[in-house]
């Protein structure tokens, strides 16, 4: 019971940092670009300033990954990483110039690098089937952070006080907002997360092997099966003193040097590593193509959205944090039954259904929102139900690549590959904002790359569709079509 208590209440911390990366995301997003105007910044800053957070992810992410399979810890890691979130926090609240300001994303962004030791953490702690569950709840504390931001917005928006020689408004409260939460969350941490030992899978294995190695041998019987590979000293150890044959000491001998190899493989979870044989595989191919894909498509139409609000509907920060509560709403409620879903259907079915999603939704953008006609109230709608199917297919793609991807790849460095599958998604969120920064009124050119990006994964994906799977299950279905 303790050991669960343990694990619940790391997964519960682990809920509240994706939340707290939820909130500050919708705590500064819609104030930034009156931020950087008032900053006297050209237009371009709103995508460095938004891409800055994610190349310090991209570039940290397989470092802590790599940090977290060494040392099996990641307690340290995340205590150190919230350090570079309360710096850069408090570098925005200072906001004394358009530089400082995007050095302050850039050093916030060091911290959500551990985000690849987290997934690793979880990955090595959960069972397959019940991965997709896991995650989809993990992602989705970050959606209620998303959706509890705008709420805190409409307070912050009434700051208009001096703190010592900085001052405290509606542009700089939120930084030293979140410098607080994260203060408060390293506490949380320190008291409530635990390294819980990952499941031995791979160490039953290996004893059962040994196991079953012994018995063929040398033909023992039951009472052979009751003694311990590694006696626990005292009394009980002196069985294992007893005269051996000369084949017994030449089994005893190998299965020590046997466990010897283990141990020394389980020590260092890069022995034998590749990465061509890990990654340059079709389907991990395809599913850090949908990653890339799907994040470019995602962080390139929020940095439209405000530009565009602010242009025909003339929104403001009320405005803007109202809607982002609402798209908050739509994507915890889809989450949440991406997570019943996932528990009926496979992955891979949850991947070309959130896909499909994607590709209407471009489709319609394409169509009424790059040339609104009609009014005030249709062009409205038009947005609105655009916005809506793009945040729709979202929790589909996004549940159902990281759990195949968590199945795909090796278990025992899994820091590491999801620090490079979150490399490729930060380089996605970095490309995004650029590309759509300089095409807010070129929306054409924008749309219509965006839905040729998601043609081609979608292709991608029917025609891998058979390896989308967990390799022993990809397995079993070939020797069934092979029986048949």
């Amino acid at each position: 019971m303790e050991d669960n208590l343990k694990k619940n209440l790391t997964f519960f911390t682990i809920g509240l940092i994706f939340m707290l990366s939820g909130i500050e995301y919708a705590v500064i997003l819609p104030t930034i670009w009156k931020y950087l105007q008032l900053l006297e910044a050209p237009p371009y800053f709103l995508g460095l300033g938004l891409s800055a957070f994610s190349l310090s992810g991209l570039l940290t992410g397989p470092i802590f990954g790599i940090w977290s399979d060494r040392a099996k810890s990641t307690k340290f890691i995340i205590l150190f990483s919230n350090c570079f979130e309360i710096a850069g926090n408090f570098m925005y609240f200072i906001g004394y110039s358009k530089w400082l300001l995007l050095c302050s994303r850039l050093v916030a962004g060091v911290g959500a690098g551990a985000g690849s030791s987290i997934f690793g953490f979880l990955t090595q702690r959960t069972q397959p089937e019940e991965r997709a569950s896991i995650f989809a709840a993990i992602m989705a504390c970050r959606q209620v952070g998303l959706l509890v931001g705008p709420v805190f917005n409409l307070f912050l928006r009434l700051c208009d006080f001096k703190l010592g020689p900085f001052v405290v408004n509606k542009y700089t409260s939120p930084g030293i907002f979140m410098c607080l939460l994260w203060l408060l969350i390293q506490c949380v941490v320190v008291f409530m997360y635990w390294d819980v030992p990952p499941l031995s899978s791979e160490d039953g294995a290996v004893t059962l092997e040994m196991k079953r190695g012994g018995n063929d041998d040398d033909g023992g019987g039951d009472d052979e099966e009751e003694v311990p590979l590694m006696p626990s000293g005292g009394e009980e150890s002196a069985p294992a003193y007893r005269a051996l044959g000369s084949e017994q000491l030449e089994i005893d001998a190998s299965s020590e040097t046997h466990c010897e190899r283990c141990v020394t493989s389980t020590s260092n979870p890069f022995r034998n590593f590749s990465l061509s044989r890990e990654f340059l595989r079709e389907e991990v191919v395809v599913l850090l193509t949908a990653q890339f894909i799907t994040l470019f498509n995602q962080t390139a139409l929020e940095t439209m959205v405000t530009p565009m609000t602010q242009r025909y509907f003339g929104f403001a920060e009320l405005g803007n944090s109202l809607m982002y509560g609402l798209c908050g709403v739509e994507v915890i409620l889809g989450f949440f039954f991406v997570r019943w879903l996932s528990s009926k259907v496979a992955d891979r079915v949850v991947l070309m259904v959130g896909l499909v999603i994607c590709c209407a939704a471009c489709v319609w953008s394409l169509i009424f929102l790059c040339d609104p006609r009609g009014g005030y109230e249709w062009e409205l709608t038009a947005f609105v139900v655009g916005v809506f199917l793009q945040l729709l297919g979202l929790p589909f793609v996004a549940v159902s690549q990281v759990s195949l991807f968590s199945k795909v790849t090796a278990e025992k460095t899994q820091g590491f590959s999801q620090g490079v599958r979150r490399s490729v998604g930060g380089l996605a969120t970095i490309l995004g904002p650029l590309w759509a920064g300089g095409l807010t009124n070129h929306l054409y050119i924008m749309l219509g790359m965006m839905l040729a990006l998601l043609m081609m994964i979608t292709v991608m994906a029917v025609l891998s569709y058979e390896h989308l799977a967990e390799p022993r299950t990809v397995q079993s279905a070939q020797s069934s079509d092979s029986g048949g």
